[in-house]
């Protein structure tokens, strides 16, 4: 088997190799980062690798943190207040994989948005990571 299988083996087995223990530690510290932060290099290679990166010029990895929980709605302040006011239980209507390549987009203008993945999670925020790369860049090609 190659390399990355056998990442892809130690990810699926988390719990059992203790990798879990050291991603709980590793989001201790990411909380006290940005939201939209950019990595040198991604925490699941595999997956990265999977979903088209390369270690080259032009490609950048971000790690978006976002808050879990479903959406919220602004509850009404005037006029009639209807029975049911509609303020909760709403779900989204993207992603949360979506939302944090929004982020991302919005962070990095001039970059685009090639791919994302799930990294982990705690009881207050989901983090992604989101591959983005540069079209203007000479080892990006244009097509």
């Amino acid at each position: 088997m190659g390399t990355y299988k056998y990442l892809t083996q130690t990810w699926n087995q988390r719990e059992k190799n203790g990798l879990e223990n050291y991603l709980r530690q590793l989001a201790i510290k990411w909380r006290r980062e940005p939201t939209v932060r950019r990595v040198e290099s991604p925490t699941r290679p595999e997956r990265a690798r999977a979903l088209g990166y390369k270690r080259k010029q032009g490609l950048v990895v971000v790690r978006v943190r976002i808050r879990k929980g479903g959406a919220r709605k602004a509850r009404p302040r005037a006029g009639r207040r209807q029975r049911a006011l509609g303020v909760t239980r709403f779900t989204r209507a993207s992603s949360l994989m979506r939302i944090a390549e929004e982020k991302a987009k919005r962070k990095f203008p001039n970059l685009r948005v090639l791919n994302s993945y799930y990294v982990w999670e705690d009881g207050r925020h989901h983090w992604f990571e989101t591959i983005m790369l540069d079209p203007y860049s000479p080892t990006i090609e244009r097509g």
